[in-house]
Order: structure tokens, then sequence, then C-alpha cells
């Protein structure tokens, strides 16, 4: 038995649950198409399995420049577990401690704070985040009341007092309403205290994730921004826990990501 000749070279990663592939874009044809080839890797039966794809490019004042397809074949303008995991490759590879990185939503700087083995702590620079006055949004079951949050990439943030059975089936609702013209990533939050909440997350083109940054960003801005807590805000969820704190208008992310193995994808 022979193995296929053609290739795709990947390396996995995770941060706080949220898996990605990292592929260096330069390794596919040019008439490659990597939406169809992002849904193929990451169907989690027939492929290598993830919740996206971290498509790799040259740039020519940052270490990289990423653009992310999620699994359904959807783009992304960030994602801040995902520049995290990238982050971590490049720590690995060319044991940078200060990584530039160019996403969807602008350059992000990513900070080595601590590291054990394959796992790789980062502090990102989100930038500036823009929290939207409350908005309703009516659903089958009647009216919810959220906040409007964006890092670069949309999101709602709903407070609830626990999590709900069905509270995927409505962030599925939510992100269907034609308010949301780019669609939205969907966060139910609980406030545990002055600085803890804890966090689920229905993310465009994927569904239900374990965490995510940019939603952990949001989550804590919401609160932040309506006096429900005070900075830094510790964002629990299922996949672990990441920091948010807020200098001024600046908003920091602090979390882990880890390298979880790299292989070859084969095209037929």
């Amino acid at each position: 038995m022979s193995l296929p000749s053609k290739v795709i070279p990947f390396v996995k990663a995770s941060a706080c649950g949220n898996d990605f592939l990292l592929i260096d874009a330069s390794t596919i044809s040019s008439d490659s198409n990597p939406v169809a080839l992002t849904q193929l890797m990451c169907n989690r039966h027939d492929g290598v399995g993830a919740d996206g794809v971290e498509w790799m490019y040259p740039h020519p004042s940052a270490d990289t420049e990423i653009r992310l397809i999620n699994a359904d074949g959807s783009a992304a303008e960030i994602s801040g577990n995902g520049t995290r995991c990238v982050a971590a490759y490049f720590c690995a590879v060319h044991q940078k401690e200060r990584i530039s990185i160019q996403t969807g939503a602008g350059l992000k700087a990513c900070v080595l704070t601590g590291r054990n083995q394959f796992e790789y702590e980062f502090e990102i620079a989100m930038g500036e985040a823009i929290v939207g006055a409350e908005l309703p949004i009516k659903l089958a079951a009647g009216e919810v009341l959220g906040i409007p949050v964006s890092m670069g990439n949309p999101h709602y943030v709903l407070f609830v007092s626990d999590f709900a059975e069905n509270w995927q089936t409505k962030a599925s609702e939510i992100q269907s309403s034609p308010k949301f013209t780019q669609g939205v990533n969907v966060e139910m939050v609980v406030i545990d205290g002055k600085h803890d909440v804890r966090a689920r997350f229905f993310e465009r083109g994927v569904g239900e994730t374990q965490s995510s940054g940019t939603g952990s960003c949001a989550s804590a801005l919401a609160a932040l921004s309506t006096g429900r807590v005070q900075s830094p805000v510790r964002v629990h969820a299922p996949g672990g826990t990441q920091t948010v704190r807020q200098e001024e208008n600046l908003v920091f992310l602090r979390g882990t990501a880890h390298l979880v193995c790299r292989g070859e994808f084969f095209l037929s």
C-alpha cells in the first residue's frame, strides 16, 4: 500500500477547548479552494476535526497574517483563541516571546506570559471595543434584551440567572435575527462576583464552542459597561478560564493555548 502523494501539512492547537488547524497557505496550490479544504479538514468524522482553520500568510511587517475560515466554510474577522494558537505555534517554531499577527480585525500583539512544555500563556492586546446600547430581539418565546459588542467581529451578550437546558436553541434563534446582517456570536453570561462571570458561547459558522477569546472579551465588556463587574474579569467557560482587563479604552485578553499534534491531510 502506498500513501497519497498530495498532502497538506498542519498543526492542531487548542485554546481552552476551542480547536484550530494551523496551515501555512504556501503549502497548497494556487488553484486550491481554502473554503472547501477547511470544510473537509474540520469534519470531525471524515477529517481531522476542528472549529476552524487559521490559514497563515507572509506579511511585510508582522510575523504572519492569518485568515480564519470556520468549520462550515464561512469567513470570520478574528478569533482571539485562534490568534493565541498561532502565537503558540510561532513561539515554538521561532522561539519568539512577542508575536505580531495581522488579522481581519487589525494587528494584534501577543506577549508570552508563561510556558509549560507545549502549553503557552499569552496576553493579547485586542485593541478597542465598541459596546452598544441594549438591543431588544424578538424570539418565538418572547423578547430578549442583550448588549451588542464589537471586537472587530460582532457579539450579542445576554445576561441570565442560569443556563437553561435549551440555551443553544435560543442562541441559534438570536443569530437568525434580521438585525444582525453580518451574523453574530452569542454569549450567555452569569455574574458570579465582582471579578468573575460564567459564559456559554454560540459562534457564527460553528455553533456551541467550549470557549471563545473575543466572546470572553465581549462578555466582560458588557458586564463592565453595565456596572456588574470590575476589571480584571475572569471569564469561566467549559473549556477553561480567560482573563480580560481594560485600560482606558484598550482591552487585553490573557489565556492559554496548547499545541496538540502535527500531521498531514491526504488529498484524493
